[in-house]
């Protein structure tokens, strides 16, 4: 692996201290931060990177997200949930092959990228193609096989028993960048037999649990009227949660599953630009956060937010919280940074990443201050936070190694894939319609 040098930066380490440092160099070796702050002025180094009025900080990871739904982006908008997910977004699942699934997430690798994401859970289907594409770009990726356990009728894919395969065979590929998990939809759309079986089998494997939980109050009245208890409570008795887990939403939830949720280790996952474009709710965070959870941000997919932008979850989640409890204190800037940063690399196993220090993972990014929007400096964590675009975002580097140079793409070909995905986006959308005419739903 190649060395960088990072000249004259400012550093937001997100260590404990919270340190902010003024000019600053990072030596990255072997894939790891080797220094940060004054280096010999005879270091040799493959790679120099002067970032005078730039600012370096740890990569985002989006903790959770169906990358491949790039394909259903501003397909099926501005309609009531169940028609949303019923009428259209399903049934344009339902024509999807392995190949779009690698197309559209190409197409998210390289919006993520360009966003600052370094690492990625997905929750999807095909997931050998997605893993493919994760190994090809160089990102970080936790990924999970959606199943449902209904019958095989329900499955994109053989179910559970191939679930467990795809994780056998990716688990710690492409240098460690790749993780894998199961991947239950929810406690509403699998049967309680099943989710049983996948708590066994993702103890079999050594591996965690991502699943979607409490994202709507008709879940948890449901819940409540079918089993007597809440949809957490009902996870807990299933053997779930004894599992490392990624819960994606937990909006309706109540304080007994709180301690549930603390006690059991849970990462919790926020999605604020598709809970507010959903009409979902709002995930009690700083409930959350004293009380010890793990809480991340993710975008979820594609289709329900527009876009894969983590600076720009950041930003709509602490904005979120502050309007929700009528209070400007709630979430400040830092506390979001380590959400989006720190916190969704403990929930997807990357735990030693989100800090710039020497030993840390090399998973950095840095944005040009210098822009109208971002002077003047009077402190680099709001203005990140607050004023900064991911656009301003200049260089990615994961595992030691550029991924986005001075704006540009290294890994991936970015003209083959527009053009790919866009050309196969229309071909989904006359399947998907003739679906729709068939179905009597358009």
């Amino acid at each position: 692996m190649k060395t960088i040098w990072i000249k004259n930066a400012d550093v937001v380490t997100l260590n404990e201290r919270g340190d902010v440092l003024h000019r600053s160099d990072i030596i990255i070796a072997e894939g790891r931060i080797l220094s940060v702050g004054d280096t010999p002025t005879a270091l040799g180094a493959d790679e120099t990177i002067e970032a005078a009025d730039h600012v370096v900080l740890p990569g985002f990871f989006n903790a959770h997200t169906h990358a491949a739904m790039t394909f259903e982006r501003g397909w099926a908008d501005d309609l009531p949930f169940d028609r949303w997910l019923n009428d259209r977004i399903w049934v344009a699942e339902s024509a999807l092959t392995k190949e779009d699934v690698r197309w559209g997430t190409y197409l998210a690798a390289a919006e993520m990228i360009h966003s600052g994401t370094v690492g990625f859970a997905d929750h999807y289907f095909h997931m050998d193609e997605v893993a493919e594409v994760v190994e090809e770009s160089g990102l970080r990726a936790t990924l999970a096989w959606c199943v449902f356990g209904m019958g095989e009728e329900t499955e994109i894919g053989e179910g559970l028993e191939e679930t467990a395969r795809f994780v056998q065979r990716w688990q710690g590929a492409a240098n460690g960048r790749i993780r894998t998990v199961l991947g239950p939809h929810s406690p509403y759309a699998c049967p309680a037999a099943f989710l049983e079986t996948v708590a066994a089998k993702a103890a079999d494997l050594g591996v965690g649990i991502h699943i979607h939980l409490a994202e709507f109050s008709d879940q948890l009245e449901s819940s409540l009227a079918k089993h007597g208890i809440t949809p957490v409570k009902f996870l807990e008795q299933r053997g779930i949660l004894d599992r490392p887990t990624i819960a994606a939403h937990c909006i309706y939830i109540t304080p007994e599953d709180i301690d549930i949720l603390q006690a059991k280790g849970v990462n919790v996952v926020q999605c604020p630009n598709c809970h507010m474009k959903l009409g979902m709710g709002v995930t009690p965070v700083p409930e959350l956060l004293r009380r010890g959870v793990n809480v991340a941000l993710g975008t979820d997919g594609p289709a329900s937010n527009n876009d894969l932008d983590m600076l720009q979850e950041a930003q709509l989640a602490t904005l979120m919280q502050k309007n929700h409890h009528l209070d400007p204190a709630v979430l400040p800037a830092e506390l979001t940074l380590r959400l989006a940063t720190q916190n969704g690399a403990s929930a997807m196993g990357f735990a030693d990443s989100g800090v710039i220090a020497p030993g840390r993972p090399a998973d950095l990014i840095i944005f040009d201050f210098n822009k109208a929007h971002l002077r003047p400096r009077h402190s680099v964590l709001s203005n990140i936070v607050y004023s900064a675009k991911s656009t301003d975002i200049s260089h990615v580097i994961v595992d030691g190694r550029v991924l986005l140079r001075d704006g540009e793409l290294t890994t991936l070909d970015e003209e083959r894939i527009l053009y790919e995905a866009e050309r196969r986006a229309f071909r989904l959308v006359k399947q998907d319609m003739r679906l729709l005419r068939a179905y009597d739903l358009d």
